[in-house]
Parts: structure tokens; sequence; C-alpha cells
């Protein structure tokens, strides 16, 4: 029963009460029954006021309670001039100001952390309390090459992503570091925040291939100057001698003469192929910034395969085009990007050996491209070092070819990725 209704109950039956006794009581005394009677409605006229009294603030309150779980905090009272009311409702009002404040910087912190995390040139990954994608934000998304609707609540087990299978392998606040498509390393970091007192994950994904590739110029462009410089200092002078020898007409009248001029000509030419040894070290480190203009992508692969063309044939080795309808555009340094696809092209070419086929696939809406060969393919402990400085598998390689194409692909703000997709199917991608 509501306390309205007692209340009700209570004065009603204390008032008929009051109503029959009186009537016992002061029947023979007129005067005092009337009295008695009038007393009676002065009492039914102050409870009903007290009841008015008693019960709007109750009522109030009820209003106040509904607003507060609607979440509606804009539900303010006017004061009625009554002491106790104007109490309460002040006290209500100073509340829901506060409240309405409270929620307000809620939704700014909300708003600023969504931004944070959205314009973050970090990866973010938030998952829930069942360990599901919750959230990625866009840098995760790029880094991850992957749309938002392939992740979200999903768990990481039931996702195949190389870089995701890392991440659910990772022990908590820990670190990794990881190689994607043989071209990219990603800093791996599992994290967690208290929410509501549960703990909750999330994963950092930070791309460090620009500072590890400034990093290793950095050394190895050291050690290659210092290299150079006593090479240089080095050959310049026995060069001299050994020229200075050879143009004497001394030499030749000796008795085995044309022997010893051939062996020193054979010391200046392994001299001069030196020199050019150590300009190609020197050129990945004097590599200038690309001087960038607009150049068709058709017709820069056309022209570079055209002049790889002979030695393809030689090991008959075909190209294949499978090219965009429209033109490609791409803003690049045009001489830059020959280099490129010739390195490229020369790799494949060695990758297959002999007889094979090397195709080019355009993709404009992708703005990629897809060199895809033939040839041997890539083992994984060949992958794990492929773009490093230096390595080479072959025989007689320097090490450097990768390097450059790399070097050149940064500078430009190029992607690349350089993976075995299949047995004889090898693809180097990049996106522009």
């Amino acid at each position: 029963m509501k306390l309205r209704t007692k209340y009700i109950l209570f004065v009603v039956l204390l008032h008929l009460t009051a109503l029959v006794l009186t009537y016992f009581i002061f029947r023979e005394n007129k005067i005092l029954f009337i009295i008695s009677e009038v007393v009676i409605i002065i009492s039914v006229i102050l409870s009903w006021q007290l009841y008015q009294q008693l019960l709007n603030p109750l009522k109030l309150l009820l209003q106040g309670a509904e607003a507060i779980k609607d979440k509606d905090f804009n539900v303010k009272f006017l004061l009625t001039g009554k002491y106790e009311m104007d109490e309460l409702i002040n006290v209500y009002n100073r509340m829901i100001d506060e409240l309405r404040l409270e929620r307000t910087k809620q939704q700014q912190q909300h708003l600023f952390l969504e931004k944070l995390i959205n314009t973050s040139p970090t990866g973010i990954i938030i998952l829930d309390y069942d360990e599901n994608i919750q959230q990625a934000n866009p840098k995760a998304l790029q880094l991850l090459d992957m749309e938002e609707t392939e992740i979200v609540s999903k768990s990481l087990k039931d996702l195949s992503h190389p870089v995701l299978m890392h991440i659910e392998q990772l022990q908590q606040g820990k670190s990794v570091t990881v190689t994607y498509n043989n071209a990219v390393t990603y800093k791996l970091q599992k994290s967690h925040f208290i929410d509501r007192g549960f703990p909750r994950q999330f994963i950092m994904i930070e791309e460090l291939t620009a500072e590890i590739l400034a990093a290793e110029k950095k050394a190895y462009g050291k050690v290659i100057r210092m290299m150079a410089h006593e090479v240089n200092n080095t050959i310049g002078p026995v060069n001299s001698i050994l020229q200075s020898a050879l143009s004497s007409q001394l030499l030749l009248q000796e008795k085995n003469g044309n022997l010893l001029q051939n062996a020193l000509q054979v010391a200046v030419d392994r001299n001069h192929n030196l020199n050019h040894f150590m300009r190609n070290f020197a050129d990945v480190v004097r590599l200038p910034e690309p001087v960038k203009a607009e150049i068709n992508l058709h017709q820069l692969i056309s022209n570079v395969a055209k002049l790889m063309e002979m030695k393809a044939g030689e090991k008959k080795i075909t190209f294949e085009y499978h090219l965009a309808v429209t033109d490609f555009y791409i803003h690049a340094d045009i001489e830059q990007m020959e280099q490129v696809f010739i390195n490229i092209i020369k790799n494949a070419m060695e990758a297959i050996d002999y007889e094979g086929c090397i195709s080019f696939s355009t993709y404009l809406t992708e703005r990629k491209l897809v060199i895809t060969d033939t040839g041997k393919g890539i083992n994984n402990e060949v992958a794990e070092h492929l773009f490093s400085p230096f390595f080479s598998t072959k025989k007689n390689g320097q090490g450097i070819g990768l390097t450059l194409i790399k070097e050149v692909l940064h500078n430009h703000d190029y992607e690349l990725s350089l993976t075995t997709v299949a047995p004889g199917r090898t693809e180097f991608i990049i996106m522009f």
C-alpha cells in the first residue's frame, strides 16, 4: 500500500472516530458539540494541508528520480516559496547541475580520447572483456591492410593475418618485433587498462621500417665512407705507378715484357673494378632526394622491359603485361624509378635462372603494381634478411640491390612487399 493511501486512511479513521465520540459525549450540550465539530473541521483542513506539504516533495522526488533514470539532466524545479520544499528543490537542482556537468566532462573526455585514438600515428587495437576485437583505429587498419568489418567483433584466434597471429601469442606487458611481407617491420606491444573494475587488453602496432632504415643507413654509411676513403687513397697512387710502368719503353725490351705488361694491365683493370665496386656502395649512401614529376607508369615499365628484353631472351624468359586500360600516372623521380625496375627485373631473372616468365600487372583503383616471376622463390631463412644491407644469396653479390630499391621507394613514400605466394610464384608489390 502506498504511503499516500495509508495517510488518507489514517486521517479519515481518526476524524470519523472523533466525530462519533463528540456525538456521544456532547450531544446534550449543543454549544460544546458545535465547537467540537468546528475543531474537527479545522483538523481536517490542517491534515489536508499537511498532506499537500508532505506529499508534494515526494512527488517532486519521484519526478526527479524518473528524470535521472532516463538520464535527462535538464529537468529542474522552480522554488515554491515554502522553506522545506525550497530546501529540497535547491539540493535536487544542485545535484542535477553536478550530474550534467560531470556527463559533459565525460563526453568531452570520451570525444577527445576517440579523436586521439583515431588520429594516432600508432596502430591501436582494443579488446573487449571476452578478448574479441572491439575497436581498431584507422592506422591499425592501414598497417594490417584490412577493413574494419573484417576484424571487429572477432577473436584474434579466428584471424589468419600473420601480424595478428603474433599478437595472439604475445604475453601481457611484453613487446616483439616482426617483419611483414619481408619488407615492413612492426613493433607489437600488448598491455591493459582497468575498465569498471575489470582488465581490458589493448595492442599497439608501431611501424619501425623508417627508423630501422635510417639507423642502418647511418651505420653502414659511416663504414662505406671510411672504406671508400681508404680504397681511393690506396688505388690512386697504385694505378699511377702501374700506368707509368705500362707506358715505359723499357718494359717492352725485357725478355718477358709482354707477360709483365699483361699482368700489369690485369692489375689496373682489377683496381678499376674495385673502384666501381666501392662506387656501387657509395651510391646507396649518397642517394639524392627524388626530383619528382608526373610520369606514365605503363610507359616506364615498357621502356625498362625493352632494355632488359635481350638479356631475358638469352635465358628464354618472356615478359607478360596485364596493365590497366587507362594510363597510370605516378609522381616520382623517373631516373630512380628506372633503376628500381631494372634491379627488380634483374633479380627476377636471376631467380628464374633459365626459361620462365615475368609479368607486370597494374591496378588503377588500388594504385598498385605487381611484378610476378616464376623463379625458385624465397625460403623463410632468406626472407628474414632479404632487405638487410650487404646480405646476398648470390655467389658474387654485393647485397645492395634490394637495399637500394627499398631506399628509393621509402623516399617516395611508397609501400612494398616481396613474398613467395605459391611454389613458382613470387610477387614484388609496390603501392603508390
